[in-house]
């Protein structure tokens, strides 16, 4: 073997992927999506505690955007969707990144509504709720591009 495949990576410490065109687009951007999928969820259901950290400004439509972003790259990238032309890979991929970001938006919108106003408690709940949204739709996914393997 030679010492070029035995070199451990900084990337490789890290567990990080290189940096090139279809990391960037298909792994860290979807990557930032999700930290600003889950600072909307705080954003959402804590408002003010977010506009403690950022006085002079509403973030809301940043995170709202990055997150559209990042999940219609992770879904745009998915096997499901590999066979299709670009135009509907792009249409499902937008519809399912929409649907999911606003739809997790209403989500808290209603949880904020029946929780008691605590900082913590909301942001809690927030963030939770996200996670665990999060984690089923990555699970959905998943059996999506299972069930369409040929």
């Amino acid at each position: 073997m030679s010492s070029e495949s035995n070199k451990v990576t900084l990337c490789d410490k890290l567990g990080l992927k290189p940096l090139n065109a279809q990391n960037v687009l298909f792994y860290y951007a979807p990557a930032q999506g999700l930290l600003s999928y889950t600072a909307l969820s705080v954003n959402v259901m804590n408002p003010s505690l977010v506009l403690r950290i950022f006085p002079k400004r509403d973030i809301t439509n940043i995170l709202l955007f990055n997150t559209l972003l990042g999940t219609g790259l992770y879904l745009y990238n998915k096997p499901h969707l590999a066979p299709l032309p670009t135009k509907e890979k792009l249409l499902y991929s937008s519809f399912g990144a929409v649907t999911f970001s606003l739809g997790s938006v209403l989500i808290w919108a209603i949880i904020r509504s029946v929780v008691p106003q605590n900082v913590a408690l909301c942001t809690a709940c927030g963030v939770g709720s996200g996670l665990a949204l999060i984690k089923i739709g990555k699970s959905y996914v998943a059996t999506v591009d299972e069930l369409a393997k040929p």
